[in-house]
């Protein structure tokens, strides 16, 4: 199990805090979640919690990738998203999780207790204010998933993937993506394959072939170096903001 000390934060130093529900959150609400936050850490493979259990907390993720997915009744699984750094867990009015939720990587929460926060929604704007905007967001999310998922050729796709996880990587430096960028690949092959619909043998080939053509360079499996994204955004089918090219 990993330290959480090592990230426990006062929550106006988090690391996360600018992207994260509090982010709008003044000194004394930031106090007040300090009253009612934990922390809690689960190794890359674990299970944070299954779907249809309990779920008596919410959480940001502080540290990590965390999949979701679910189980249908013949038993064939499908990945249906993921949550990165500054991402919430949880839905405030519902009981039960909505999704089988697994640590890709280690991962680190901040997590709060579910009655507390709800209250504070209530007594706190701010808070139910930024929920919605990421609510909305990942909406949007969803919304370009389809798009990636029913129309874009299998290179796209993996440059649309590379390209979601190097802006969010970006974002949590508090930079535009530009130029040449590297990151640690939070998905295996096999996750990524999972993810996008596609074969293993189609993604480690399109992986190549992004190398080969120099849009990306590869130390391992999983360190990744974008040498321009434009170009990789091009080679998704996206332009330099995140949009779609006409």
């Amino acid at each position: 199990m990993l330290d959480t000390h090592s990230f426990a934060h006062d929550c106006g130093e988090c690391p996360i805090r600018h992207r994260a529900v509090c982010s709008r959150c003044e000194a004394t609400e930031l106090n007040r979640l300090e009253e009612i936050k934990y922390y809690r850490s689960f190794q890359a493979g674990q299970t944070v919690i299954w779907s249809g259990d309990r779920m008596d907390f919410v959480a940001s993720v502080v540290k990590g990738i965390a999949t979701l997915s679910q189980t249908m009744e013949d038993g064939r699984r499908q990945m249906v998203g993921l949550l990165l750094p500054s991402d919430f867990l949880g839905r405030p009015g519902r009981a039960n999780a909505a999704y089988d939720v697994t640590a890709t990587t280690d991962l680190v929460m901040c997590c709060f207790r579910k009655k507390p926060f709800e209250e504070m929604m209530l007594n706190t704007p701010r808070i139910g204010q930024r929920l919605l905007e990421m609510t909305l967001d990942e909406l949007d999310s969803a919304r370009e998933w389809m798009l990636l998922l029913g129309r874009k050729t299998a290179r796209e796709k993996i440059a649309s993937l590379l390209a979601i996880i190097a802006r969010r990587d970006a974002s949590l430096m508090q930079r535009r993506p530009s130029g040449r960028i590297s990151f640690e690949l939070p998905l295996t092959r096999e996750e990524m394959a999972d993810y996008l619909g596609l074969t293993l043998e189609t993604v480690s080939r399109q992986m190549s072939a992004l190398r080969k053509d120099g849009i990306i360079a590869l130390d391992g499996k999983r360190n990744v170096t974008i040498q321009d994204f434009d170009n990789l955004m091009e080679v998704a089918g996206d332009d330099s903001d995140g949009g779609m090219l006409s």
